[in-house]
């Protein structure tokens, strides 16, 4: 039995080398340990306790180095810190602000392939999981559904993991790998969404165009990060606090001008004082 999150047989057949989007295979052992080879360019990538670690370390540059040092550091604190901490800091719950943002996926539409193949999200930046039970009870009824979660913390990971322990484990499958290049085919997922992190980003148009790559034509893309509200007053205090949180990022803003060329159907909003939510799609043909 895999760990939580952990792949199982037949999922590698889901991924692709971060390098150059070949397949990939086992070379030694298998899903719960081991190496898997991409065999256009030859490239190793390492599995350790059923998690695939598809990302270059040298790679892990500038502020992403910065945060993933302050997740691993503190990932105890990630969850009481959004549960308690911000909601006193902007005056709304951290129910209402993930309400906010996860009926823009239309989650209600999954359907299973034409094949029977369940529907595939996938959430950039997972975290510890703060979002899971709230995304599975707004799941259609019947349609079976793999979630796809990608983080660079590993300490995040396992707090993930411990989450995910008797609670639908065997539905989601965690992958440590970095938002620049994503260890998926083209149109993998029939949902991608990504929560609080696209400002930190080195390079946040190269992470929206690997969700956009990875995304099936067609389906929403939903980003969910900081920045003032632009129809609110905000005093010092608010400010200030903003000013605090975002420390990384000299100027948080809706990156609605870094979507890819052919971005459509393109919505921005303010679903709290301190966060937008982006969605967008890319055509269909």
């Amino acid at each position: 039995m895999p760990p939580p999150g952990g792949l199982r047989d037949g999922d590698v057949a889901m991924l692709a080398c971060p390098t150059c989007h070949g397949t990939l295979a086992f070379v030694r052992s298998g899903v719960s340990g081991g190496t898997l080879l991409c065999r256009p360019c030859a490239e190793e990538w390492r599995v350790d306790v059923g998690m695939a670690l598809l990302y270059r370390e040298e790679e892990v540059q500038g502020t992403d180095r910065l945060m993933r040092r302050l997740y691993d550091a503190l990932p105890r604190l990630h969850a009481p810190a959004n549960r308690y901490l911000l909601p006193l800091l902007q005056f709304r719950s951290e129910g209402a602000t993930r309400d906010g943002y996860l009926p823009r996926l239309e989650l209600e539409q999954l359907a299973a392939g034409p094949d029977g193949a369940p529907a595939r999200i996938l959430e950039v930046g997972i975290g510890d999981g703060l979002n899971l039970d709230r995304l599975r009870a707004r799941l259609p009824a019947g349609v079976p559904v793999e979630i796809w979660g990608v983080d660079l913390s590993r300490g995040m990971l396992e707090r993930c993991r411990r989450r995910l322990r008797g609670r639908g484990g065997e539905q989601v499958r965690l992958l440590m790998a970095d938002a620049h290049a994503l260890p998926f085919p083209d149109g993998s997922f029939d949902r991608v969404f990504h929560v609080g992190a696209a400002g930190s980003y080195r390079d946040p148009g190269l992470a929206l165009a690997e969700m956009a790559r990875v995304a099936r034509p067609g389906t929403p893309i939903v980003v969910v990060d900081e920045q003032l509200d632009p129809a609110r007053e905000h005093n010092l205090y608010l400010r200030t606090t903003f000013r605090m949180l975002t420390f990384y990022d000299p100027d948080p803003r809706c990156p609605t001008d870094l979507l890819p060329p052919g971005s459509m159907d393109v919505s921005e909003e303010s679903i709290s004082r301190f966060y937008y939510c982006l969605r967008f799609r890319m055509p269909t043909a």
